[in-house]
């Protein structure tokens, strides 16, 4: 398991801010920074506009937990709270970009943000080099998409595996061959990953060079929460444990080579516990074991 988790704002984002703040010229630091993100990448920015000394302004849905709100606003950037999704936070963080002539630091649909994902794969391939196929969590694809070409430039042999939320699984239907407007965009508490509409970047890369698409229920994104709480003693939100889902929930064939994992976030509201152990609850176990 990669535990991107521990990083310090909770979540791999961190990495493509860094990379994509690290890259702005003076002049456009001095227009300061606007984002939009239903709360990982907004952590990610803001601090990374905090090191650099960049005013910042995050628009985030309503619907963020407060975990997250709070923590970005304990980075020093200004939140805006609006919309329900992210769609509708990015669409409102597009038009005062517009308004103020502000730096646009997209969540995933940039290079510079992709390539710093990427380092998470290249230090997964480094630190366990036997590593045969893993998987990884996916909404808008920056994270998949990075990992991508990271692993496929390397190690070309192993097999990379996105993992979505059944709830809204945009990027696998595209691999798949089906537009986003055939399948389901519904409440999940792997909200970190509802994307209504990936990148076109990150999908034109998905779809060259990942191996697999497999979706993941509620209820088995639930169990795997509370797999990590009981066995690993770690808090992880929905969307880090939809990989963790994957493998638990048996989605893919019986597989006896070595399996990485990117645990792609930690920042999990403790409210939404309850409703955890509901879901899961109504998971029934599958046919074949799996052993850990």
């Amino acid at each position: 398991m990669k535990l991107e988790n521990l990083q310090k704002t909770g979540s791999f984002k961190v990495r493509g801010a860094m990379n994509k703040v690290a890259s702005l010229t003076e002049l456009e630091c001095k227009r300061g920074i606007i984002a939009a993100s239903a709360g990982n990448h907004a952590q990610g920015v803001a601090l990374a506009g905090q090191k650099k000394g960049v005013d910042v302004t995050i628009f985030m849905p309503v619907t963020t937990p407060d975990t997250k709100v709070n923590a970005t606003r304990e980075y020093g950037a200004e939140v805006v709270l609006t919309g329900e999704s992210f769609d509708e936070a990015y669409a409102a963080a597009c038009k005062k970009q517009e308004e103020t002539g502000a730096v646009f630091i997209h969540p995933f649909d940039d290079l510079k943000i992709i390539e710093g994902q990427a380092t998470a794969a290249l230090e997964m391939l480094q630190q366990c080099p036997h590593i045969e196929r893993v998987f990884v969590p996916a909404g808008g694809g920056g994270l998949l998409a990075g990992t991508a070409l990271a692993v496929k430039a390397l190690k070309p042999s192993v097999k990379v595996i996105g993992v979505q939320s059944a709830s809204a699984p945009a990027i696998a239907a595209s691999f798949f061959g089906q537009s986003s407007s055939e399948v389901p965009f519904l409440p999940t508490i792997a909200e970190g990953i509802k994307v209504k509409s990936p990148g076109k970047l990150t999908t034109s890369i998905i779809n060259k060079y990942v191996d697999d698409m497999v979706t993941v229920t509620e209820g088995e994104i639930a169990k795997a929460i509370l797999f990590m709480l009981e066995r690993e003693k770690m808090m992880v939100e929905g969307a880090g444990a939809a990989g963790i889902a994957a493998l638990l929930s048996n989605t893919l064939s019986p597989y006896s080579g070595q399996t990485g994992v990117i645990v792609s976030g930690g920042n999990f509201d403790a409210a939404k516990l309850g409703k955890c152990i509901e879901l899961a609850g109504e998971v029934k176990e599958p046919k074949r074991k799996l052993i850990i």
